[in-house]
């Protein structure tokens, strides 16, 4: 018995013995895991694939070495790689080769490189495991800037200076050979085209910040929307050229070689204006004692950008001391002339009056240097943009140079044809276009790393940080979705090598479009959209991205044919962010690249107020704004700019506290102040302008600027009609607008492009394209403030925001002048973004309502005029902002829209004489914005009517007198046309109010 049961022990041990072994897994072949692997790539079970059709190109097995080199296509290269992403996908790859992990190290590649190498530097935690062979050979230490303003008082020494950064936007106007005509290169879509979109980024925004930075910009395209041009050359002697000289040893002599001549345009073809001329050249002194004077014939007041030209040298001075005398004050600059000579060198854009004015409308050379010994050049300078000059197939574009493509701009530039714009046989300006603009950084840079048909051409000698293409791009999502953004580089050259012409690898121009993209997207989603897509991080052969000889970065911000990416596109606000996202991404590239610390510069100041504190005396108040997503950008100090009466600004002066107080006002001047915010990183944008001026009466009137909007274009969106309806509101642009076209016309989501003349669904009017469009210039209490001085009173002005948190007390004044423009509640694009700042602009905030119950029922007087007074209170059906309006200020919502045209008629009642009567602006120009839906106004509870719409007798505006008095307009003051008439309603209000 015993036995048995041994024997069946045994038994049941034998068998479980062998089933153990039966469920034992053998160990697979290498061959077998490599097999599993790939077919696990294909099927798409490892996470890191994240991009669609990322394949394995080849897995090698270096048996001697033991190494397992995993080689996947370049779809892999289109995730961001940080160090804890690289981290992981070793991690997974390691696991499912770990039965060979003893054996054999990974080695993950894509296009060509370890994926660990892949890391931009900037992302890298240890400086110590940065990839040299990125990083510049040279350093910042001993370059001396090509242009340095003098007056600018502060260099950022951890922002960008003494950097040289190009760039440009989009395309441009080109001519089309086939078609023997004038065109876009791309479809006029959502009332904008790619040609001028990006520019609506660039221009106002992004070269702004980065000179603020202290950046020097090159753009090959003309930057100045200034329609009108004037060049003062030495070829053409006259009273607008004078040479001066105080001592005979020193005079002005004739220089070897060529230099510019204007000529007589239209240019033809690859004609270049700087081998026409001649240029002027004298020794240098350690004191000034000679001098060239260029004194334009300016053809209508306004501002224009200075150029400047000359011929460079070794023996040309760094030190070229230039003085531009304009209309408010004049501006010094040192040019370094060994550098950068016979093209056009951009110092800055000044306000300058109409006519030949020799005391404050020129530009002066002197030949004073530290530097003395060596020679100073003069050649020509150009005052604004002007129009198209270079003539194709016997035509000109007819059109402001601004909106010409780079192709023409550079001939203009002085740019050797074959070599940067002529590089198709003078027979397709479209490819020209797009492919002069990476030559033109070529040329910039000069010798190793000219253009690339001949590298070893001398150029400019500037050396170039970097260059970047400003691009939105086509396509369409069905989802609430955006297209969103698509960063290109190449990290080939036209040679197919992997380094630029210096050595440096091209890798450089994945980190700054890796950091670019980066910077963007995150601020979008942190601040737009949450989902905003991130599109790949692209190595492909465009000619915009593989022709610079520097790092450079394609980058396709969003689509322009895409409905929702278009509604963020046309907001200023996120203009202004998108580009300040890309001034950050530069600042962050070139510290890691220069091995520097850096600081962003700050946003503008806000909460800004003046007021009297003595006769003659005025005080200026803000706060700083503060960064939620830079942590650096702090103010440190703060610089006021004045303007006096209808000057420019002048160069301002350093504070270092959160006020200013300006004494001994001359009566009956207005001063203009605008303030920024400094620190080592730059300057920031300026706050809006205040003004005020003083005469001897103590009754100053208070202007509160509550006109804070900038917005795009009223939207609607269903499955059958979808759209821009700038007639219903034509949006708020901040200062100008430089890339609208015409009104969508084609509002159906189904309508199919054809050709870019007949787009489909989007397609837009050209009837605005050339123009430059007025918004909201933030210098309202200005206008309102004259026609206040013309009336004899003394006058203030504030921010609403000041208003709001009692920083300035309404009840310390007999009469306040609300300015509320086109002022209205205005939402985001997406619920995400209402939700977490809140929706703006509204008319009334509840603070501002308060501020203003509390002033009236202490006795005060008010005068408010706006488009939405009334509609943006009532529409919105709150009880409390109806209780407000109707209650307290009297009026009540009769129609939103009231008429198309701004005739305005007078019916007496106390304001002004019967039959008065007068218009406000109602079409969309250059110099005061567009009131497309004024408010009719009806009185209640004790006031009356005192104005009326000319075209339906509406009520436009409505008057009260009680224990307090107001004046309501359902339009805004400032967009009365003419100054007179402006002058003489203000003053009719003031005595109204028993002024």
């Amino acid at each position: 018995m015993r036995l048995k049961i041994k024997l069946a022990l045994i038994s049941i041990i034998f068998l479980s013995s062998c089933s153990i072994f039966k469920v034992v897994k053998q160990k697979p072949t290498l061959k077998q895991t490599i097999i599993q692997f790939k077919e696990g790539i294909e099927s798409n079970k490892f996470g890191f694939a994240k991009y669609p059709y990322v394949k394995i190109d080849s897995i090698e097995v270096d048996s001697i070495n033991k190494i397992i080199r995993i080689n996947f296509n370049k779809k892999l290269s289109y995730t961001p790689l940080r160090e804890n992403n690289v981290k992981t996908i070793y991690s997974a790859v390691n696991s499912f080769f770990n039965d060979y992990s003893n054996e054999y190290k990974i080695s993950i590649k894509t296009l060509g490189f370890p994926i660990e190498k892949l890391i931009p530097n900037f992302f890298r935690k240890n400086r110590y495991e940065f990839d040299t062979s990125r990083l510049p050979k040279t350093t910042l230490k001993n370059r001396i800037p090509i242009v340095r303003n003098l007056n600018k008082g502060n260099y950022p020494t951890n922002g960008l200076y003494n950097t040289n950064i190009a760039l440009w936007h989009s395309h441009g106007w080109y001519y089309n050979f086939e078609q023997d005509r004038w065109m876009w290169q791309r479809a006029r879509l959502f009332g904008t085209v790619e040609d001028l979109g990006p520019m609506a980024f660039t221009i106002p925004y992004l070269i702004p910040m980065l000179e603020n930075a202290g950046a020097n910009v090159f753009v090959p395209r003309e930057r100045d929307t200034q329609i009108h041009e004037v060049v003062i050359d030495n070829d053409y002697a006259s009273k607008c050229y004078l040479e001066k000289s105080l001592n005979s040893n020193f005079h002005w002599e004739t220089g070897r070689g060529n230099g510019f001549s204007y000529g007589t345009p239209p240019y033809p073809a690859n004609y270049n204006p700087f081998l026409y001329g001649t240029y002027r050249t004298i020794s240098t002194s350690y004191k000034e004692n000679a001098e060239a004077v260029y004194t334009p014939d300016i053809p209508e007041t306004g501002y224009y950008a200075v150029y400047i030209t000359y011929h460079s040298s070794q023996n040309n001075v760094s030190d070229a001391h230039y003085t531009v005398h304009y209309y408010g004050g004049e501006t010094e600059f040192k040019v370094n002339q060994t550098i950068g000579g016979n093209t056009w060198i951009y110092l800055g854009t000044f306000k300058f009056k109409k006519g030949f004015n020799q005391k404050f409308g020129n530009v002066t050379l002197g030949n004073d240097s530290k530097e003395t010994g060596k020679i100073i050049s003069a050649d020509a300078v150009r005052f604004g943009g002007g129009m198209g000059l270079i003539s194709r197939n016997g035509k000109t574009s007819g059109r402001p140079k601004f909106v010409e493509g780079a192709r023409y701009y550079l001939q203009y530039l002085g740019m050797p044809d074959t070599l940067v714009y002529n590089l198709n046989g003078d027979e397709n300006d479209y490819k020209d276009d797009y492919q002069s603009r990476g030559e033109y950084v070529n040329y910039l840079v000069g010798a190793p790393s000219g253009p690339n048909k001949k590298r070893s051409v001398k150029g400019l000698g500037i050396p170039i940080d970097l260059s970047l293409a400003f691009h939105t791009d086509a396509g369409i999502t069905e989802h609430d979705t955006t297209v969103g953004t698509l960063a290109i580089y190449s990290i080939e050259d036209f040679d197919t090598l992997k380094t630029f012409p210096d050595g440096v690898s091209r890798l450089a121009n994945r980190d700054f479009a890796d950091i670019l993209q980066t910077q963007i997207t995150n601020d979008i989603r942190r601040k737009y959209d949450p989902v905003w897509n991130r599109r790949e991080l692209k190595n492909a052969f465009y000619s915009e991205a593989a022709r610079p000889n520097v790092p450079a970065v394609l980058l396709e911000l969003l689509s322009h044919q895409n409905f929702l990416d278009v509604q963020f596109m046309l907001d200023p606000r996120f203009r202004f962010d998108v580009s300040r996202s890309i001034y950050k991404a530069m600042l962050r590239f070139l510290a890691t690249e220069y091995n520097s610390n850096y600081i962003v510069q700050p946003l503008p100041p806000t909460y800004f107020a003046t007021e009297f504190i003595a006769d003659r005396k005025v005080k200026l108040i803000w706060k700083p704004q503060k960064d939620n997503f830079e942590p650096t950008a702090v103010a440190e100090k703060y610089k006021i700019y004045t303007r006096i009466n209808n000057g420019g600004f002048d160069n301002g002066i350093f504070v270092d506290s959160t006020f200013y107080v300006k004494e001994n006002l001359t009566p009956g001047t207005i001063y203009s102040y605008k303030v920024t915010a400094i620190n080592d990183g730059g300057e920031s944008f300026p706050s809006q302008i205040l003004s005020v001026s003083w005469v001897n009466n103590k009754k100053p009137v208070l202007i509160v600027n509550g006109f804070d909007r900038i917005a795009p274009p009223a939207k609607v969106g269903t499955n059958k009609f979808a759209g821009f309806l700038d007639f219903l509101d034509s949006g708020e642009p901040d200062k100008v607008d430089i890339g609208y076209t015409g009104m969508q016309h084609d509002f159906n989501p189904d309508s199919k492009w054809k050709t870019d003349d007949i787009p489909g669904y989007g397609a837009s009017y050209a009837n605005y394209e050339t123009e430059v469009i007025a918004g909201n210039t933030f210098d309202f209490p200005f206008i309102h403030g004259k026609s206040i001085l013309d009336a004899g009173y003394s006058f203030v002005s504030c921010s609403d925001e000041a208003i709001m948190d009692s920083s300035i007390v309404m009840k310390n004044y007999f009469t306040v002048d609300l300015i509320l423009g086109e002022e209205k509640t205005t939402h985001w694009q997406k619920p995400f973004a209402d939700s977490l700042w809140g929706v703006q602009f509204k008319t009334f905030p509840l603070n501002l309502e308060k501020r203003i119950s509390e002033f009236l029922n202490s006795g005060g007087n008010i005068f408010i005029s706006g488009a939405y007074v009334a509609s943006d209170l009532f529409l919105q059906k709150n009880n409390d902002d109806l209780t407000f309006a109707k209650n307290l200020l009297k009026y009540q919502l009769d129609a939103d829209h009231a008429v198309k045209t701004g005739n305005v008629i007078s019916i007496g009642n106390g304001l002004l004489p019967d039959d008065f009567n007068f218009s406000f602006n109602t079409s969309l120009n250059d110099s005061i914005y567009a009131v497309e839906a004024p408010d009719a106004i009806t009185p209640v509870n004790g006031s009356t009517t005192v104005l009326r719409y000319s075209e339906n007798l509406f009520s436009a505006g409505t008057a009260y007198t009680g224990d307090y008095n107001v004046v309501v307009f359902g339009f805004p003051f400032e967009t009365i046309k003419g100054q007179r008439k402006r002058n003489v309603i203000m003053k009719s209000v003031l005595n109204y109010f028993g002024m």
